[in-house]
């Protein structure tokens, strides 16, 4: 059994920002599989799972309904009660250093300033998890430096919603990103990560 863990912030609000990234992955792998059954609230953990079936796995999708920041204790939660080993975590979430519109896989990895992460890491004790990263960083720099004059933080950056010229690009990576998962669940992680990196 994998628990795969996309990252965001509840409520209509955010629905569509740059940081629930890791929601609307989910929600795509939700769909595109469709051996899933419905979203459930877990009160234990305070998170939206849904259980079903990929590559002849099980596989249980979950989405923390705490925000981004204390993301770890629902993810602690669901590990402590189905007893899921380190290397059975996947996180999907969004990765301000990577271009808008590419994924990395890579494992054992740093938060890297991502909040949500380091929650996750400082709950569970190790970093030894699967990460799927989901790059929001704007491209061309000439686009980047007129943003950040409107935009004075990162932080700031992250809660906004995708511009239009940036949704065909993350539509995509979001489709790339169900086959990444799919790849690694058939051949493994390594695999896919040569595949899609």
């Amino acid at each position: 059994m994998k628990l795969i863990i996309g990252l965001g912030n509840p409520g209509e609000k955010y629905k569509k920002t740059r940081h629930n990234y890791g929601f609307l992955a989910l929600d795509h792998i939700h769909e595109f599989f469709k051996s899933f059954d419905g979203w459930a609230l877990d009160k234990n953990s305070n998170a939206l799972v849904s259980k079903g079936e990929i590559a002849g796995q099980q596989i249980i999708l979950v989405k923390p309904q705490s925000f981004m920041n204390l993301s770890g204790s629902a993810v602690a939660e669901l590990v402590n009660f189905y007893k899921i080993e380190a290397c059975d975590i996947w996180v999907i979430h969004d990765d301000f250093d990577l271009p808008v519109g590419l994924i990395r896989i890579n494992h054992s990895a740093s938060a890297a300033g991502h909040k949500g992460v380091k929650s996750i890491i400082e709950a569970l004790g190790t970093k030894d998890f699967l990460r799927f990263r989901l790059g929001i960083h704007p491209i061309g720099r000439t686009f980047f430096s007129a943003l950040f004059k409107k935009i004075s933080s990162i932080e700031k950056f992250v809660l906004k919603n995708f511009d239009k010229e940036e949704i065909k690009m993350v539509e995509g990576a979001i489709q790339r990103n169900s086959q990444a998962i799919e790849a690694a669940l058939k051949d493994g992680p390594d695999k896919a990560m040569n595949q899609f990196n």
